[in-house]
């Protein structure tokens, strides 16, 4: 008699079913579905590192970092303690305390914003600056750029990118809801251009400016793929300033990703305001937004525009964000040891899908990388439209393999991966090792017949 032998993602399947039946689509962020790449997402039990651990036991060196805050590594001992030192006090208080100044004082001081609030996600950061912009300029229209991401508040759900990368039909400036249950008439408040076309911004503030009241973009943008900012357009970016709209730099996944004064101080830019999470909470829920202090004086109770929320400057959050900037700060060569690691790790990739003959083009700046599936003849991927040119049925087949090799990509063709401090050779040999079986497998005929990869 012949035993079958049990599926090494049978506990994630049980899972996936259970959640399918009180969850919609059985998860809590779309791309954790794994609906673009196709098979069963991983549950996961823990993760310590550099490394995920399923719910069958099996182990992933991790390049997701929970999109984003975990650049120390998942479960670092200073983070965890800090944690463990204030849940001893309480998990919520509904009023003030000592930690939400101190991590205050150390954003402003390393960003050189003159003030911040808190809030409970990035979402809640982005739109309460845009808020705030409409309520210091006394205008009514936002200008975002097509496949910048900058949460799911309805008027920016507008040719937004990552999962959303469906629309690229419309002229630029014409708005369309990248999601049902948005109404028109927000999506009509808000205005579209093209990343990395200063001409485009240009005639459109020329042709609307007076309207405007911020223009919000991604320094570096993640949720199109990586995609990076051209000196033209930065320059661009500051003309906007010159008509009274202000400028808002959403640093929600770039904050104190690129250095420790974020892709703003890495680019030389300088925005109204800024919007910043994931790494600022250490893992922990957490947003912000600050920048200049007569801006932000506009704040309730302060000033007229008013913003709340219940668990803003959550104790445990705060400690975690401490912690991790502190670590980040007394450690000056961390950030050479990310751009390292990701420099070679890009490098990697390319030689071994140029020696596979598999098309890529791989962008990369500090320690977010993204492989664009498709032969880019001069130069890299710049903007949305060339992004969603991918062959995602490539990217599709390459990540089921390296996930069957034990690395855990990011489980989409339009989203940043995330080196942390945790990865060492050992992990950049793994996976150029799976990387090199992947590529090569996407030309086999296994994959080519049965899955519908492009040759």
């Amino acid at each position: 008699m012949t035993t079958q032998t049990p599926s090494k993602t049978a506990r994630s399947e049980a899972l996936f079913a259970r959640a399918r039946a009180v969850t919609p689509g059985g998860v809590n962020s779309p791309v954790r579905a794994f609906k673009s790449v196709g098979g069963t997402p991983r549950f996961i039990r823990e993760a310590h590192g550099a490394y995920l651990t399923d719910a069958d036991g099996e182990r992933f060196v991790d390049y997701i970092g929970s999109w984003g805050p975990m650049i120390l590594g998942h479960n670092h001992p200073a983070v965890r303690e800090a944690v463990a030192d204030a849940l001893q006090f309480g998990t919520s208080f509904g009023a003030p305390g000592e930690r939400e100044v101190e991590l205050a004082e150390l954003v402003t001081r390393l960003t050189g914003a003159g003030k911040v609030r808190f809030t409970s996600s990035g979402t809640e950061a982005t739109m309460s600056a845009l808020r705030v912009a409409r309520g210091f300029t006394d205008r009514k229209l936002i200008v975002k750029f097509r496949g910048n991401y900058h949460g799911h508040a309805d008027g920016l759900l507008v040719e937004a990118g990552s999962g959303l990368m469906t629309n690229l039909d419309g002229p630029l400036g014409e708005s369309a809801p990248s999601s049902a249950g948005v109404p028109p008439e927000y999506a009509a408040l808000t205005l579209v251009s093209e990343y990395n076309d200063p001409a485009a911004l240009d005639t459109l503030m020329a042709e609307r400016g007076p309207e405007v009241a911020a223009v919000i973009f991604e320094p570096v943008v993640g949720n199109a793929g990586v995609l990076i900012p051209t000196p033209e357009f930065l320059a661009a970016l500051h003309r906007v300033q010159n008509g009274g709209a202000l400028l808002i730099a959403d640093e929600v996944m770039t904050g104190f990703r690129l250095s420790l004064s974020g892709a703003t101080g890495l680019l030389g830019l300088r925005p109204d305001l800024s919007c910043w999470g994931k790494i600022i909470g250490g893992g922990l829920p957490v947003g912000a937004y600050g920048g200049r202090s007569d801006v932000m004086d506009f704040v309730s109770p302060q000033g007229p525009v008013y913003q709340a929320g219940t668990l803003s400057g959550n104790p445990l959050a705060m400690a975690a964000g401490l912690a991790t900037l502190r670590t980040l700060e007394t450690d000056p060569g961390v950030y050479g040891r990310l751009e390292t690691y990701t420099s070679r790790l890009a490098d990697g990739l390319k030689s071994l899908a140029a020696e596979t003959g598999v098309p890529i083009s791989v962008n990369r700046i500090g320690s977010m990388l993204t492989p664009f599936f498709q032969d880019v003849p001069h130069g890299s991927v710049r903007n949305y439209a060339q992004a969603a040119r991918s062959d995602t049925q490539a990217f599709g087949a390459w990540f089921r393999e390296l996930l069957s090799r034990g690395i855990y990509w990011a489980p989409s063709q339009f989203e940043s991966i995330f080196v942390s401090a945790a990865h060492t050779d050992a992990e950049l040999n793994a996976t150029l090792e799976a990387a090199r079986a992947a590529f090569a497998d996407l030309n086999s005929p296994r994959l080519s017949a049965h899955e519908g990869v492009s040759p």
